[in-house]
């Protein structure tokens, strides 16, 4: 019996620490769009490259939440659209017993920071089979991403009898 015990409170102290864990990582949305193909091939002008991401959330459970980090890239030559590419690279994690300040941090940076290189490669990926050469998306400060997001909601919650919600998204530059 006491090895019963034992064996008890070893599961009840397991159950009360704070975990974190990877339910499953998944490729949500993947769109490339080349309107002015085949045209657009035969000017012989550097493309400017403009990047906007995102990063949702949704609660699934009380433990499970699911992030969604989305990009969206639009490749310009002439001022006409080369190719768009709308990514959007999902995962699943669980949160057990983790106090409920750490929750949201954790869901605006530690989760994008794990789904952003399955991002990158299936952007880079996509781009090759459209007969590009891969443009590789630079690291993201997820940090300042989710302190800037703060920043923003502070000033909408001071606007807010203004109507003046100010857009999230990240804009990064070449």
């Amino acid at each position: 019996m006491t090895e019963t015990s034992s064996a008890s409170n070893e599961a009840n102290t397991e159950s009360k620490d704070p975990s974190f864990r990877i339910q499953r990582i998944y490729l949500k949305d993947l769109s490339l769009e080349q309107p002015n193909a085949p045209e657009i091939f035969l000017v012989a002008a550097e493309p400017q490259v403009q990047i906007e991401v995102d990063i949702a959330v949704k609660p699934l459970s009380d433990e499970l939440f699911e992030v969604v980090l989305s990009a969206t890239m639009t490749t310009r030559v002439d001022g006409k659209v080369l190719f768009l590419i709308e990514a959007n690279q999902a995962g699943i994690f669980e949160f057990q017993n983790i106090p409920a300040e750490q929750i949201d941090p954790m869901l605006g940076i530690t989760c994008p920071t794990i789904l952003f290189p399955y991002l990158r490669s299936n952007v880079a990926d996509i781009i090759s089979r459209a007969g590009f050469q891969p443009i590789h998306l630079n690291e993201i400060n997820f940090h300042g991403m989710y302190e800037h997001r703060l920043m923003q909601a502070q000033q909408a919650a001071g606007e807010e009898a203004d109507g003046n919600a100010s857009e999230s998204k990240i804009i990064l530059p070449n």
